[in-house]
């Protein structure tokens, strides 16, 4: 190894901060509903780092993260296009928190993500149910004659 070569961190180990392919969403006020982001993040000695694309177009990401706190930063550049401001906590079940616009002070949302092998934290996951019929045995039953009174 050259003495001037630095040794490169490896990614993170916190289970928090999994570096690949998370997911998420962002919610804002003229885009009513939930906007889906597709992300491959690394996580690595307290920098975040990874790219995506959602419904505006594809992003580089570039911030950092704290493991005591949780605490995340960081910028979603689009690419050609404007940027985004994201501060939030990883408390276990993926990173949420408040972004904003720096060119429109106003423009704000919420937003969630999460590691994809985690599945969904948000617990909004379709699931299907149908009720078993009883079994019944039709040559039991007494049937009342509807003449009789």
């Amino acid at each position: 190894m050259n003495p001037t070569d630095e040794p490169i961190a490896q990614v993170e180990q916190d289970h928090r901060f999994p570096s690949g392919a998370w997911k998420g969403f962002f919610l804002q006020p003229v885009l009513p509903g939930k906007n889906w982001m597709e992300l491959n993040l690394t996580f690595r000695d307290g920098k975040l780092t990874g790219d995506g694309r959602d419904r505006v177009g594809e992003f580089l990401f570039r911030g950092r993260y704290e493991l005591e706190s949780g605490k995340c930063w960081w910028t979603k550049q689009y690419v050609g296009r404007h940027s985004i401001a994201y501060e939030g906590y990883n408390e276990g079940k993926g990173i949420w928190g408040v972004w904003t616009m720096p060119e429109v002070r106003t423009w704000r949302g919420g937003f969630r993500i999460w590691p994809v092998a985690m599945g969904d934290p948000t617990g909004e996951t379709l699931k299907e149910q149908v009720e078993v019929p009883i079994s019944v045995d039709v040559d039991t039953i007494e049937v009342a004659d509807p003449l009789a009174v």
